[in-house]
């Protein structure tokens, strides 16, 4: 199956159109005129998920692997030694971020993983008027997000409603309208400023949040005649 042929099949499950302007969903690395033996998919890429696939494949991950303009390409410096390696195996490879997130993602993680019922889904924002005391509300993300530490700010005993985006989604703030809110990567500042705001934040992880990437993707691809295989990337944090 040509290369350009599994790009419109991913365009129609989730339009890249719907992509954010700083983002680089899409086609990152190959030729639409490729034909492709093999799909890989992973939510991040490095060194040992290359060394994993077979040439002449395809690697569909969530984080692109270029986002900012690249003025040089020198092999010793990420990302062009992983861009060095997909070429040497002739691996494609197409990045589905924010368009994914507005479209499947944020969704799955809600409903299916943590077993939310949705009030409203606005843009990255998805809430839930459902209430829960703090204790089972710890208790019931460590275990449906396997986390064993999660950092509060501005805890409340009691949550009458609550907000979710996966990933990186503490500049959202202002937009959550519930009283707690679920995302990854809480910086100090962003932190202060909940507090101030009187809004409770629990930081749920990038990564831990993200990681069902792989079997969202693969389900939506398992009507091919392709191999789908599923590449586990690491969590670069150790806790």
């Amino acid at each position: 199956m040509k290369l350009s042929q599994i790009y419109n099949i991913l365009n129609t499950i989730s339009p890249f159109e719907f992509q954010e302007k700083w983002d680089n969903s899409g086609l990152n690395i190959g030729s639409m005129d490729k034909k492709i033996e093999t799909i890989y998919v992973s939510l991040d890429i490095d060194s040992s998920i290359i060394e994993k696939m077979n040439p002449n494949s395809l690697l569909i991950t969530h984080h692109p692997l270029i986002f900012g303009g690249l003025k040089s390409l020198d092999f010793s410096l990420h990302p062009s030694n992983l861009i060095e390696k997909l070429i040497k195996k002739d691996i494609s490879l197409i990045a589905m971020h924010t368009n994914f997130d507005k479209t499947h993602l944020n969704r799955y993680v809600f409903e299916e993983v943590l077993g939310f019922s949705i009030s409203s889904n606005e843009n990255f924002i998805i809430s839930t008027q459902e209430h829960w005391n703090l204790e089972e509300l710890k208790k019931h993300l460590k275990k449906r997000l396997g986390i064993e530490y999660l950092r509060i700010i501005n805890p409340k005993e009691q949550i009458n409603s609550l907000s979710m985006c996966t990933g990186s989604g503490a500049s959202l703030m202002d937009s959550v309208k519930s009283e707690c809110f679920l995302t990854g990567d809480i910086k100090y500042h962003d932190a202060i400023k909940a507090m101030e705001q009187d809004l409770m934040m629990i930081e749920i992880g990038h990564y831990e949040s993200e990681k069902f990437f792989n079997q969202i993707i693969s389900r939506e691809l398992e009507f091919l005649s392709l191999y789908v295989i599923m590449l586990d990337s690491k969590n670069p944090f150790t806790f």
